[in-house]
C-alpha cells in the first residue's frame, strides 16, 4: 500500500516541500529512509514506532520504505517524524480520510505520542505558504509564532492521537485555530533608558548620529567610563522594526531555538553581546548543517562586543565580510547556507592593559611597546569599516550628582526617526534604506560636495593619512549629520564634526 504525505525542507532561511512516501509491503519486518536523511531523521524509526503504538493504534510488522523527495536534497531536523508516522498509518488504512492531501504535517514525536516543539516553524510555514499549501498541522508549542501568517489555516495538536482524531473527523475540538493581531501599535517598553546616564554628551551625540544612519560605532576609554552603560541603551534610540524587518527576525531566532514560547514575533530590535571567548563558528555561524551566528542574531539590531582588544583576532577578522556585504555565507560538506546580516557594530575598548593611558586622573603603568601590541589586536581594516571612533571620557563628580535631567531616550529616538524618514524619501527608488547603506555610485548622487567642502575633506585626507574607505564613510556620516539638522545640502559644519570622529585613528593607533 502507497500514500504520500506533505512536510518541508529547510535550507538556511528558505524551504521547499518535501513529500513523505510511504511503501508497505509483505517481508521481513523492517523500516528504512531514504533520500540523504541526516542522524536525526534516521533515528526517528524508533520514536515512530513507539508513538504509534503507545498512541492506541498498530505499527505494521512487514517491510516499511519511506522515501523523503526530492531524493537529492539533504534532510535534516526531526519535524519529520510526524508526517512519517501520518504517512504509516495511511499506508495501513488506519486513516481514512480523503483530504489529506491539502495538508503538511510538522511536528517531533516523543515515544507516549506527544508533540515536541520543532526548530524553525515560521520559516517552514512560509515556504510552504509560498508554494500553495495553506493547511499546516504543528504542535501546540508552535502555536505563538505560527499564528502570524493569517492567510494560512494552522492547527495545532498535543499528540499524534489528536491528529489522528482530527484527519478522520471524530474529535474536531481537539484542534483549533488561533488569531494574531497585525496592527498591534502598542509601544515597545525598554528597560533601559538614556536619561539614566548622568554626563556624556557628546558620547550620546555620537550615538545619536550612529542610530539616524545606521553606522558603527566604537568608544574608547578608561574603566568605569560608562561605556556598556551607553551601549546597552542603543537599542531603546532605534527607529521601530517595520512588520516585514521583525518577520525575518523572527525567522532566524525560529530556525536558531531561541523564541521564547510566548513570542508571536520579535518586535524589538535584536540586541547580541557575545563573550569574548567566542568562537569564529558561532560568532558568523557554522556547525555541521551551519545555523545562524550571532552576526545574524543582530540582524536588523545591534552587535555589541564588549573589550574588543580581549577577543582572538582571527575571530575578530571574520567580521569584515559581513560587515560589508550584510549576509554571511558558510560553506560546510553538507550544506552552504546563506543568512542575513544587517546589524550595527558597537564595540568599546580601553585605550591600553591598564586601561588608563591618557586618563588625566589616573597614572597609566603600561609602557609603548605593551600599548601596541595591545591596540594591534585589532587590524587596521576592520577599523577602517567603523564609521565612529568615540573617545568616552571618566565622568566628573559634578556631572555624576547633577540635578539637570539628561535626554531621555525617545526624546532622542524622535529626531533619530525624523533623519530615518527623510532618508526613506530619499532613497524610495534604491535599493538601500539609510545613509551607511550608501554605495560609491549613490554617495556621488546624494552625498555632492562645495567647494569649500571638498578642500576641507581633501585636507583631512592628507594629514590624517586616511583610506579611500575611511574617507567614504565621513562623506555618508556628514550625510547623516546634515539629515539629523534638516539640511538637504552637505556643509563644512557637518563634515567638520564627521572627521573628528576619525581623529582617534591618530591618538590611539600611531603611538
Amino acid at each position: 500500500m502507497l500514500s504520500r504525505v506533505m512536510s518541508c525542507v529547510l535550507n538556511g532561511l528558505d524551504g521547499n516541500i518535501t513529500e513523505v512516501e510511504v511503501d508497505i509491503c509483505s517481508g521481513l519486518p523492517s523500516l528504512n529512509i531514504v533520500g540523504l536523511p541526516d542522524t536525526a531523521v534516521k533515528e526517528s524509526k524508533d520514536r515512530i514506532r513507539a508513538a504509534i503504538k503507545n498512541s492506541g493504534y498498530e505499527f505494521p510488522m512487514k517491510r516499511i520504505t519511506i522515501n523523503l523527495a526530492p531524493a537529492n536534497t539533504k534532510k535534516e531536523g526531526t519535524h519529520y517524524d510526524l508526517s512519517m508516522a501520518i504517512g504509516i498509518l495511511k499506508a495501513s488504512n488506519q486513516i481514512f480520510s480523503e483530504s489529506m492531501d491539502e495538508y503538511a504535517f510538522l511536528g517531533e514525536l516523543s515515544l507516549n505520542g506527544k508533540l515536541n516543539r520543532i526548530s524553525g516553524a515560521l520559516p517552514l510555514i512560509i515556504a510552504l505558504r509560498s508554494q500553495g499549501v495553506k493547511k499546516i498541522i504543528l504542535p501546540i508549542e508552535n502555536a505563538p509564532e505560527a499564528v502570524i501568517m493569517q492567510d494560512v489555516e494552522i492547527y495545532t495538536c498535543n499528540n499524534l492521537y489528536e491528529v489522528i482524531s482530527f484527519l478522520n473527523n471524530k474529535d474536531m475540538k481537539s484542534t483549533y485555530k488561533l488569531e494574531y493581531d497585525h496592527n498591534d501599535s502598542e509601544p515597545i517598553q525598554y528597560s533601559e533608558d538614556f536619561s539614566e546616564v548622568n554626563g556624556q554628551d557628546s558620547v550620546k551625540r555620537a550615538f545619536q548620529i550612529a542610530a539616524a544612519g545606521g553606522h558603527n560605532i566604537i568608544m574608547i576609554g578608561p574603566p568605569g567610563s560608562g561605556k556598556t552603560m551607553i551601549a546597552r541603551r542603543f537599542s531603546s534610540i532605534l527607529p521601530e522594526m517595520t512588520y516585514e524587518e521583525s518577520l525575518e527576525v523572527t525567522k532566524i531566532y525560529s530556525v536558531a531555538r531561541e523564541l521564547n514560547n510566548q513570542t508571536a514575533l520579535i518586535r524589538k530590535r535584536p540586541f547580541r553581546s557575545p563573550h569574548h571567548t567566542i568562537s569564529s563558528a558561532s560568532l558568523v555561524g557554522g556547525g555541521r548543517i551551519p545555523k545562524p551566528g550571532e552576526v545574524s542574531l543582530a540582524h536588523y539590531g545591534v552587535l555589541f562586543l564588549d573589550e574588543l582588544p580581549e577577543f582572538q583576532r582571527s575571530v575578530l577578522e571574520v567580521l569584515r565580510q559581513p560587515m560589508e556585504d550584510e549576509f554571511v555565507t558558510i560553506s560546510r560538506v553538507n550544506a552552504s547556507l546563506t543568512y542575513p546580516a544587517k546589524f550595527i557594530l558597537v564595540a568599546s575598548m580601553n585605550p591600553c592593559p591598564c586601561g588608563y593611558y591618557g586618563d588625566t586622573n589616573h597614572a597609566c603603568s603600561c609602557g609603548p611597546p605593551q600599548i601596541k601590541r595591545y591596540l594591534s589586536k585589532i587590524s587596521g581594516p576592520l577599523l577602517d569599516r567603523i564609521d565612529m571612533h568615540v573617545e568616552v571620557f571618566p565622568i566628573k563628580y559634578e556631572e555624576l550628582n547633577s540635578e539637570i535631567k539628561s535626554l531621555t531616550s525617545a526624546e532622542i529616538k524622535q529626531k533619530v526617526d525624523e533623519a530615518r524618514k527623510i532618508q526613506i524619501e530619499r532613497y524610495k527608488n534604491e535599493p538601500i534604506l539609510f545613509n551607511s547603506q550608501l554605495t560609491p555610485r549613490l554617495l556621488k548622487k546624494y552625498c555632492k560636495l562645495g567647494l569649500s567642502e571638498k578642500e576641507l575633506l581633501e585636507s583631512a585626507f592628507k594629514r590624517m593619512g586616511l583610506s579611500a574607505r575611511a574617507h567614504n564613510r565621513i562623506i555618508k556620516l556628514a550625510r547623516t549629520i546634515a539629515d539629523l539638522e534638516g539640511s538637504e545640502i552637505v556643509h563644512s559644519v557637518h563634515l567638520a564634526e564627521a572627521i573628528q570622529y576619525r581623529n582617534l585613528d591618530r591618538k590611539f593607533w600611531n603611538i
